[in-house]
């Protein structure tokens, strides 16, 4: 059966549809609209019980158990065992895509957050967030692009800690901050950028899927399924 995604086109939204596109798992897509605070509905929270997206409900997990999932990392690192990809079997390897995965899971997504938030989204202006917030994703930047300045890739080849980070480069860096300053960080995003599997998970969302969504239209409760 396909894995259902449940996600909305955010910078956590994107990771799922990156990596399942991908290692080549069966999935749909199911919008979650948080304008609308779809995410609130019982029958979402009972697959994610933060309320937050992304989350994801595979029926042939292992020993064919039904897995639901929320957390983008930990959806990130269960979809690159459950393929065998992106994800190198080697301990040590892991080691190092650890420490970048859950550095972008932990810190770069939610400190972007906070970026977008008190310099795009709030309705009131206050200069000392935003002046504290462009610092810390500059800071942030700058610690990808030192790093990249001698690695290809975050840890090693191409990985989940990657795709962990990629959707606030892609979102943040380039779009709101500009990375002329940052030329490796630059060289690695547009190294990725030009995947066909991540062309093809970003345009996952047409126009007409965001604007029409409606919270009802969220699939049957799926509670007692979580393993």
């Amino acid at each position: 059966m396909m894995i259902e995604c449940y996600t909305w086109p955010t910078d956590n939204g994107y990771k799922p549809c990156v990596i399942l596109e991908e290692t080549g798992l069966e999935y749909c897509i199911i919008p979650i609209n948080i304008r609308e605070k779809a995410q609130l509905l019982p029958r979402f929270t009972s697959i994610s019980p933060g309320h937050k997206i992304p989350a994801i409900i595979d029926y042939a997990g292992p020993n064919g158990a039904i897995v639901t999932l929320c957390e983008s990392g930990a959806i990130l690192k269960y979809l690159a065992e459950k393929s065998g990809l992106f994800y190198s079997p080697d301990q040590l390897l892991r080691v190092r895509v650890d420490q970048w995965l859950f550095y972008g899971s932990a810190t770069f997504t939610t400190l972007a957050q906070q970026f977008g938030h008190w310099t795009l989204r709030s309705p009131v202006r206050v200069p000392v967030a935003q002046q504290y917030y462009e610092s810390i994703i500059r800071d942030m930047l700058g610690i990808l692009d030192r790093h990249l300045a001698r690695n290809e890739y975050l840890a090693g080849s191409y990985s989940i800690a990657d795709v962990s980070i990629y959707s606030d480069v892609h979102l943040h860096g380039v779009r709101d901050i500009g990375l002329s300053e940052y030329p490796h960080l630059k060289r690695w995003h547009d190294s990725i950028e030009a995947r066909p599997a991540v062309q093809r998970a970003w345009s996952a969302f047409p126009a007409e899927i965001i604007h029409a969504f409606k919270p009802t239209q969220i699939a049957p409760d799926v509670k007692n399924t979580r393993i």
